[in-house]
This record gives C-alpha cells, sequence and structure tokens, in this order.
C-alpha cells in the first residue's frame, strides 16, 4: 500500500480522474444517490490516498480547512473501495487524515465530518462525539461530528 498526500495544484491529474472516478463509484452508484460531487471545494482541499500495488486508488479523503464547509478544519469524502473493505484500512485512512489535518493547521483543535448516520458507531469507535440532531443530506440521513484533538 502506497500513501499520497496532496494540494489540490499537486495532484497529479491521473490520480485526480481516479479518485474523482472512486467517489462516483461510492457515493453514486453504490449508494444510489445522484448528487453533485464536484462541489468546488476540491481546490481548496487536501487529498490523501492510497493505491494498493497495482497503482490503483482504494483509499482517500479529502481535508478541507476551516473556513470551507465549517468554521474548524473538516474531513470529507471518506471512500474505501468495495473488496478493500473490512480491513481496518477506512480506521487507517482516517487517523492520518486527522494527523495531517493537526499537522496543517495546528491551531485547530477540532476536526468536524458529516458522518452518514449508519457509520455513527464506526466513527464514533475513532472519538467522533455526534453533535445536534440527525439530518438528511441528498437523501440521505447524517450528522455532524467532532472529534477534538488529545
Amino acid at each position: 500500500m502506497q500513501w499520497h498526500r496532496h494540494s489540490f495544484e499537486t495532484l497529479p491529474k491521473n490520480d485526480l480522474y481516479a479518485l474523482l472516478r472512486l467517489r462516483s463509484d461510492i457515493f453514486v452508484v453504490e449508494q444510489d444517490c445522484v448528487y453533485l460531487d464536484l462541489d468546488n471545494q476540491d481546490q481548496s482541499s487536501y487529498h490523501l490516498y492510497a493505491k494498493n500495488n497495482e497503482g490503483a486508488v482504494v483509499a482517500y479523503v479529502r481535508i478541507l480547512p476551516p473556513g470551507t464547509a465549517y468554521p474548524q478544519v473538516s474531513i470529507g469524502r471518506v471512500v474505501v473501495e468495495k473488496s478493500s473493505r473490512g480491513k481496518e484500512l477506512g480506521i487507517e485512512l482516517m487517523v492520518r487524515a486527522e494527523e495531517w489535518a493537526w499537522d496543517l493547521f495546528q491551531e485547530e483543535r477540532d476536526v468536524v465530518i458529516m458522518a452518514q448516520s449508519y457509520l455513527l458507531n464506526w466513527y464514533g469507535r475513532l472519538g467522533y462525539i455526534a453533535q445536534g440532531e440527525a439530518f438528511l443530506e441528498d437523501g440521505i440521513p447524517h450528522q455532524i461530528m467532532v472529534k477534538s484533538a488529545l
């Protein structure tokens, strides 16, 4: 497994295509959800992803600077390719994303996510705490969750 970290400006175009394809495969096709993935937040975000030994992108997350989606730094578009699930890759992805977020934005103490409700317990295992009420986002139940740096 090879891990890659890039700003939008340094993201290789073939990798950009691969991660957008993975996001579309999961969020649009697998979850049967028509929504606008290209939300103009990728350009200001930082991108963390893993490639398998064949060079395919199998996990991805973006880190959004404070003031982009929320007043705090946030992590979004968390995806693990279907055949790579169940191997704790998602946990490694989130831990790496949190570490990089706190490295990039050292003054920030909290990371905010918008979690799909069926994943609340999974994110809870990572130390995220649900905030407020559940709501629908693109027809899927979500909840805001926050994790504070140690």
